[in-house]
């Protein structure tokens, strides 16, 4: 029997470990659209497609990954992936040309895909039904601290010392990571020892599953995809290119960074908290589905001319639904895995994020192009109703063990 926070201390251990990886990956974010002829590149298309090339990588890496996990430990791959990561992010500072960064972007794909999934495994292990909100959302929380470095530190780094020392010293902390992660970490067992005996993909059929699935999806697609890369330019024809806000003027990519980096300063407080709200009394599917009606309301009143400071504290507020529905829908497919096919749910799971989170992007500019800016928010608040309407008629018809 698992003791109720004996899984506590790994979870910490691979999310943290998580941040040291994201610190180069992050970084690139703030620094390739700036530095870009530093890096060898000659247009900034290129900057586009390598900064969504790892995403793309990810969507056949996800069943490899998964098919691979069967035969090593969740230690094992995170340390792999570990490795990888210390390789690329060295790697970026001194590349040079599209071909070699296109190159890197891709093994670090393989190596998020070995992260996440190797986390995702982790969880299942050592989380209880009476937990598992809470352990998923302190992975959410605290790995995105990596997320919050690489793009604040390492703007200021490449921009006083160039690309090559950033680089460096990122790479030099994920690479004194791992010592701890090969130390810390347990050595899990092979979870095609773990798995029911419909671990087949036509177990992937029950209704359960598939709607699981689709609402990963759809909630990386709005935003991981579409809000995520719309947001500076939402600001920008909402408002100005410049805005003045408490009679300081800033820019409109700016301003998206510094409400960006605020949610990934509250997520290692706020995530796990939601999550251990859902193992709790409420449950997953009331949180669930009443945060999806308040976001929908939310995107529903961006079009509305509101004064500066409460239109940006709307955009907070959707941006705290993203924290609560990513930290809920995933506590669910982690009680779903229990359910049915813990590598081969996952796995799905982890592919159908991916989809969601590289399609939200182009969707979101082709509507934009299309029917104008406000478009796809007003697509996004019907789907949203559409899932929350599901969720409340049908709820998830699961028992996972304890």
């Amino acid at each position: 029997m698992k003791q109720p926070d004996s899984g506590r201390k790994p979870v910490i251990l691979i999310s943290l470990l998580t941040a040291a990886c994201l610190l180069g990956d992050s970084m690139l974010y703030v620094v390739l659209p700036i530095h870009w002829q530093e890096a060898g590149l000659t247009s900034l298309w290129e900057v586009g497609i390598l900064l969504s090339a790892n995403r793309l990588a990810r969507l056949p890496l996800n069943p490899l990954v998964g098919w691979l996990y069967g035969r090593m430990s969740s230690r094992s791959g995170i340390l792999f992936a570990a490795l990888l990561a210390t390789a690329t992010t060295f790697a970026y500072g001194f590349a040079q040309g599209f071909l070699f960064w296109l190159l890197l972007r891709c093994i670090w794909g393989l190596s998020w895909t070995f992260l996440r999934l190797g986390a995702y495994f982790t969880i299942l292990d050592v989380a209880t039904a009476d937990n598992r909100g809470h352990y998923m959302g302190l992975y959410n929380g605290l790995y995105r601290l990596g997320s919050l470095g690489g793009m604040l530190l390492g703007g200021v780094l490449a921009d006083q010392y160039g690309i090559g020392l950033a680089a460096t010293f990122f790479g030099a902390l994920t690479f004194l990571a791992i010592p701890f992660a090969i130390r810390l970490i347990p050595s899990s067992q092979h979870h095609s020892q773990s798995e029911p005996a419909a671990n087949t993909a036509s177990s992937l059929m029950n209704p359960n599953i598939i709607w699981t699935l689709f609402t990963g999806m759809v909630l990386a697609l709005i935003y991981q995809g579409v809000f995520t890369s719309t947001l500076s330019y939402l600001i920008q024809i909402h408002y100005s290119t410049t805005i003045v806000l408490l009679g300081i003027s800033v820019g409109a990519a700016s301003l998206s960074g510094v409400i960006q980096a605020l949610r990934w300063g509250w997520e290692p407080w706020l995530a796990p908290w939601f999550g251990k709200l859902s193992d709790g009394k409420y449950g997953r599917t009331t949180i669930l589905t009443a945060t999806l009606l308040l976001a929908a309301i939310a995107f529903a009143l961006i079009p509305l001319s509101l004064p500066m400071e409460l239109w940006l504290m709307l955009i907070m507020f959707i941006l705290l639904t993203a924290t609560i529905l990513t930290t809920v829908i995933d506590a669910i497919a982690c009680d779903v895995a229990c359910c049915f096919s813990q590598k081969t749910f996952m796995t799905a799971y982890s592919f159908a994020i991916d989809v969601g989170a590289a399609l939200g992007p182009m969707l979101g500019y082709a509507l934009n192009d299309l029917w104008g800016p406000y478009a796809i928010y007003l697509g996004v608040t019907v789907m949203l109703t559409l899932l929350a309407a599901k969720w409340l008629l049908w709820p998830l018809n699961c028992t996972s063990p304890g």
